[in-house]
């Protein structure tokens, strides 16, 4: 989920991720089986509401606001080398340093807005094709 506003972007999980939230509810419900020795179990609905709130990413001109499970970090775009899209993990920036930053709830479609945001200091890899589709006459 984006909101956008005036080339800034705020990355969210998606609400469909309060499913599992309700899943968890009613694995709960089904643990504590009318015994309260598993109440302590209610935490974890509660963790799993506070996580999907708290993960994002800040995207604006000046520079990305990685918001994670324990931490918060900022990267301004003089200091992205490039963003790096590991196979089975989230989207990472990755500094001129050689650090990597991870971008909680940023994926590679979500490209085209980092580029816009960053002022094209990060390349819109879909921006060749939108112009050759734009530019090539109409097919009979």
């Amino acid at each position: 989920m984006v909101a956008v506003t005036d080339s800034v972007f705020d990355f969210k999980i998606s609400r469909l991720a309060y499913a599992g939230v309700l899943v968890s509810v009613l694995l709960v419900v089904i643990m504590m089986g009318g015994s309260l020795w598993f109440g302590f179990l209610a935490v974890v609905p509660v963790a799993l509401v506070w996580w999907i709130n708290r993960l994002h990413t800040h995207v604006d001109a000046d520079g990305i606001v990685a918001v994670g499970t324990f931490s918060e970090q900022s990267v301004s775009w003089d200091d992205v080398a490039g963003l790096r899209f590991p196979k089975w993990s989230s989207v990472r920036a990755v500094t001129v340093d050689g650090d990597d930053i991870r971008l909680p709830a940023v994926g590679f479609d979500d490209v085209p807005q980092l580029s816009l945001a960053s002022g094209g200091r990060v390349p819109d890899p879909f921006a060749a094709e939108r112009e050759a589709r734009r530019s090539a006459p109409d097919k009979p």
